[in-house]
Protein backbone atom coordinates (compact mmCIF):
# COMPACT_ATOMS: atom_id res chain seq x y z
CA UNK A 1 0.00 0.00 0.00
CA UNK A 2 1.18 3.59 -0.96
CA UNK A 3 1.87 5.62 2.10
CA UNK A 4 1.56 9.70 2.07
CA UNK A 5 2.61 12.18 4.02
CA UNK A 6 -1.17 11.69 6.34
CA UNK A 7 0.09 8.28 6.59
CA UNK A 8 3.53 8.95 9.25
CA UNK A 9 3.72 10.95 12.41
CA UNK A 10 6.01 14.06 12.07
CA UNK A 11 5.89 14.92 15.49
CA UNK A 12 9.41 15.68 16.78
CA UNK A 13 11.02 14.11 12.64
CA UNK A 14 13.37 16.09 10.87
CA UNK A 15 11.30 16.29 7.58
CA UNK A 16 13.09 15.94 4.28
CA UNK A 17 11.27 16.99 1.01
CA UNK A 18 12.41 16.69 -2.40
CA UNK A 19 11.04 20.36 -4.39
CA UNK A 20 11.62 21.41 -8.03
CA UNK A 21 12.25 24.98 -7.97
CA UNK A 22 13.76 24.86 -11.19
CA UNK A 23 12.19 28.58 -12.16
CA UNK A 24 12.06 31.07 -14.81
CA UNK A 25 14.09 33.92 -13.76
CA UNK A 26 14.68 37.21 -15.96
CA UNK A 27 18.23 38.79 -16.45
CA UNK A 28 17.85 40.34 -12.93
CA UNK A 29 17.60 36.71 -11.55
CA UNK A 30 13.72 37.39 -10.22
CA UNK A 31 11.11 35.14 -10.49
CA UNK A 32 9.30 35.29 -13.09
CA UNK A 33 6.76 32.34 -12.63
CA UNK A 34 6.71 30.88 -8.82
CA UNK A 35 3.91 28.10 -9.34
CA UNK A 36 6.16 25.49 -8.48
CA UNK A 37 6.91 27.53 -5.19
CA UNK A 38 3.12 28.03 -4.23
CA UNK A 39 2.16 24.24 -4.93
CA UNK A 40 4.96 23.27 -2.31
CA UNK A 41 3.40 25.31 -0.02
CA UNK A 42 0.46 22.73 1.08
CA UNK A 43 2.88 20.19 2.36
CA UNK A 44 5.72 22.52 3.77
CA UNK A 45 2.95 23.73 6.07
CA UNK A 46 1.49 19.96 6.35
CA UNK A 47 4.68 19.54 7.59
CA UNK A 48 5.16 22.27 9.94
CA UNK A 49 1.16 22.08 11.63
CA UNK A 50 1.70 18.33 12.22
CA UNK A 51 4.79 18.68 14.40
CA UNK A 52 8.00 18.08 12.37
CA UNK A 53 10.94 19.65 14.17
CA UNK A 54 12.83 20.27 10.97
CA UNK A 55 11.73 20.85 7.20
CA UNK A 56 14.57 20.57 4.91
CA UNK A 57 14.02 21.20 1.37
CA UNK A 58 16.04 19.74 -1.42
CA UNK A 59 16.30 20.88 -5.00
CA UNK A 60 17.95 22.60 -8.04
CA UNK A 61 18.27 25.39 -10.35
CA UNK A 62 19.20 24.86 -13.86
CA UNK A 63 21.77 21.97 -14.85
CA UNK A 64 25.31 23.85 -14.01
CA UNK A 65 27.14 20.30 -14.34
CA UNK A 66 29.01 20.00 -11.10
CA UNK A 67 30.10 24.08 -12.03
CA UNK A 68 28.83 26.73 -9.12
CA UNK A 69 27.08 29.18 -10.84
CA UNK A 70 25.43 32.12 -9.24
CA UNK A 71 23.07 32.73 -11.32
CA UNK A 72 21.99 28.73 -10.49
CA UNK A 73 21.62 29.10 -6.70
CA UNK A 74 18.54 29.35 -5.09
CA UNK A 75 18.89 32.71 -3.43
CA UNK A 76 15.83 33.79 -5.42
CA UNK A 77 13.54 30.91 -4.41
CA UNK A 78 14.78 31.60 -0.53
CA UNK A 79 13.84 34.74 -0.55
CA UNK A 80 10.14 33.81 -2.22
CA UNK A 81 9.73 31.32 0.40
CA UNK A 82 10.27 33.93 3.20
CA UNK A 83 7.45 35.62 1.71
Amino acid sequence: MKKTIRDIDLKGKKVLIRVDYNVPQDERLEITDDIRIRESLPTIKYCLDHGAAKVILMSHLGRPEGQVVDAMRLTSVAKRLEK
